[in-house]
């Protein structure tokens, strides 16, 4: 294996590695801070798509955790960055609460279909409208497809396997724009001026943040809070470069061992 550059950044899941729902993990507060002392950049990438940012930062400052905004980095951006490029008019399958991150864009008579984790959206009419647009050549976005995630009531499905129905039923192939693709993982890291042999990710999902983040050139270190499930680490090849029990434990490792 060749030779790795000093670490220079870290990156951090939010859902089920620095909170679940309106719950921080454990001590995760006072090991984020601990980490901002160290002389690396932090930036928080997530698949979260349930709110818009604006609303995230406002959980978790709630939550007592010190982020800005310029510091989040979401797949809803990802999403919308596309959708410009490309000039689409999307249908928007995603939860209310999210809609104020595509503020000012066109959706009339869309020409696109975009799919978040929107629970009250994944019905039968609008799913079957989503279908029949993908039909006639609009192409299908995936916010991201993870399997599911965690509640505080459990484990609840994500929207992957709504875009995977779609994706049967239309014999086409979705676009995913967050993680685990690797241009979401390089956009982050571009903002942060560094390459992924010079950063660090963690989190609770073995394939979206571990995977993604390994196979985008970066280390990966897998929580064992939020989604994690007992032998999520041998999902992924190669496995993460660490399992550790939470965030605070992750950030230990990292300011004992690789700075």
């Amino acid at each position: 294996m060749a030779a790795r550059r000093a670490l220079k950044a870290v990156l951090i899941d939010l859902s089920g590695t620095l909170h679940i729902e309106d719950t921080a993990v454990p001590g995760a507060q006072e090991a984020l801070s601990r980490l901002r002392q160290a002389s690396v950049a932090v930036k928080f990438v997530t698949n979260t798509t349930k709110e818009c940012k604006r609303n995230l930062l406002e959980r978790l400052q709630g939550l007592n955790f010190d982020l800005q905004e310029r510091e989040i980095f979401t797949s809803l951006s990802a999403a919308r960055r596309l959708l410009e490029q490309k000039q689409h008019r999307p249908l928007l399958l995603v939860d209310d609460r999210a809609l104020e991150d595509f503020t000012g864009m066109d959706t009339s008579d869309p020409n696109a279909v975009v799919v978040g984790l929107a629970p009250d959206r994944f019905d039968y009419q609008t799913l079957n409208a989503a279908f029949r647009l993908i039909l006639d050549g609009a192409p299908l976005i995936a916010i991201h497809k993870a399997r599911y995630y965690k509640r505080k009531d459990g484990l609840a499905l994500g929207p992957g396997p709504f875009v995977t129905g779609l994706e049967y039923a239309a014999d086409c192939k979705a676009t995913v724009v967050g993680k685990p693709e690797e241009t979401f993982f390089t956009q982050a890291l571009s903002e942060l001026g560094c390459s992924p042999d010079e950063a660090v990710m963690i989190g609770d999902d073995a394939r979206d943040d571990v995977g993604g983040a390994q196979n985008a050139g970066m280390l990966g270190i897998l929580v064992r809070t939020g989604k994690y499930r007992a032998g999520d680490e041998s999902k992924i090849n190669p496995p993460p470069y660490l399992t550790c029990d939470s965030f605070p434990d992750a950030v230990e490792h990292i300011l004992t061992n690789l700075l």
